[in-house]
């Protein structure tokens, strides 16, 4: 007999490699992914039952010293479980009291498996200031640069005018529209978006209904609806829209972000916001935490390392660590430096969860993705 440690994320294949029969190896599966949920301010009664009821599944309730005998009569705690054990105290919960109920209609939908094929978005910037000089483009060579993007892998083109980089200053509409229409022109000229899925990166109602005129089908809104009519102009074109979360705006969002606990604000952004696109019939809807927009390194590295929380929500999540400044303050580099440290984000940001990566640097990450994904097979 010979033994030896495995790590698969792909439980189902492993258990049928070895000859489980299909329904045995679901189940099997279900022990085998195991969970941690942070559950904020849960009241030291809550604590108590719901740690008795983990304890008697075979799971688990991690409290603070003095929970036991109310020390504080509210306490931060860390439940621990495999997807069965999430499943069991969803319904064992349901009768109980100090908010238990709540936190039991809530618990599955945060071990739902993220079924989304991953995707490149690759970008192109139609304006003169975007912080990477090789993702801008004119008129003159937009055809080449998205014909190349979608033979190295991308399977969505964002294209943008105006720069959203820390300190940017905005533009007038006459502008954005001024840099941006003729390259539509020729996107709808030469049906483009026949061999890709296009998306805009624009907040202006005036361009984004230009573009989706153009055969657009995405909206990728930073505001994240702060402007409710880009919902209502999104739903009238049964087009997708960008959820992206970003503290203040880019002329000041880098001047000291501060979180009380940036996963719960973010979180909570998009519960509001989710509504708004809902009110307007918004369908099909993706999920930007906005990595670099209004966030310091730890809440950044915060995001990244649980973004797998936000599937809760039911959608696809984005991530865009393109070069960012948030690789410079790990490695001191300069932008062009940038292309390791993007890859090793954007390759952990697929474990966790995200299933639409934005970035500059498209066949490169198609082969990264697609080396990660052979051994997420085994």
């Amino acid at each position: 007999m010979n033994f030896y440690k495995i790590n698969s994320t792909n439980h189902l294949e492993l258990f049928s490699k070895i000859g489980c029969d299909e329904v045995g190896a679901k189940i099997m599966a279900k022990k085998a992914k195991i969970h941690m949920l942070y559950i904020k301010d849960i009241h030291f009664g809550g604590a108590n039952i719901l740690k008795q009821d983990a304890l008697s599944i075979g799971a688990e309730l991690v409290v603070p010293k003095g929970a036991i005998i109310g020390e504080n009569q509210y306490v931060d705690a860390i439940l621990i479980g495999t997807t069965k054990h999430f499943e069991i105290l969803s319904k064992k919960e349901l009768s109980q009291p100090f908010g238990l109920k709540t936190l039991a209609k809530e618990l599955t939908s945060f071990i739902k498996t993220n079924k989304h094929s991953t995707k490149i978005m690759g970008v192109l910037n139609a304006n003169d200031d975007s912080f990477f000089s090789n993702s801008r483009f004119n008129k003159s060579d937009a055809i080449s640069r998205i014909e190349q993007m979608i033979s190295d892998g991308a399977d969505i083109i964002d294209i943008g005018a105006v720069s959203s980089r820390p300190g940017s200053i905005m533009v007038s509409l006459d502008e954005e529209l001024a840099r941006i229409k003729d390259i539509l022109s020729v996107i709808k000229e030469q049906k483009l978006c026949d061999k890709a899925i296009f998306s805009i990166d624009s907040y202006t109602l005036d361009v984004v209904k230009l573009s989706l005129d153009s055969g657009f089908t995405i909206v990728n809104d930073i505001t994240g609806l702060s402007n409710p009519k880009i919902a209502q102009i999104t739903s009238e074109y049964n087009a997708s829209v960008v959820i992206m979360h970003m503290q203040k705006d880019p002329q000041t969002m880098q001047e000291n972000p501060q979180y009380d606990d940036v996963m719960c604000e973010v979180n909570d952004f998009f519960a509001r916001r989710i509504e708004v696109a809902k009110e307007h019939g918004v369908k099909d809807i993706i999920l930007d935490v906005g990595i670099g927009f209004g966030k310091n390194l730890e809440h950044n590295l915060t995001l990244i390392k649980n973004l797998e929380h936000f599937s809760h929500f039911g959608y696809e999540i984005l991530l865009g660590a393109s070069r960012k400044s948030m690789i410079n303050h790990i490695v001191p580099s300069s932008i062009e430096e940038r292309l390791s440290g993007t890859l090793t984000i954007h390759l952990e940001g697929i474990k966790n969860g995200a299933s639409i990566i934005r970035c500059h640097d498209v066949k490169e990450h198609y082969q990264a993705i697609k080396v990660l994904q052979k051994f997420n097979e085994i």
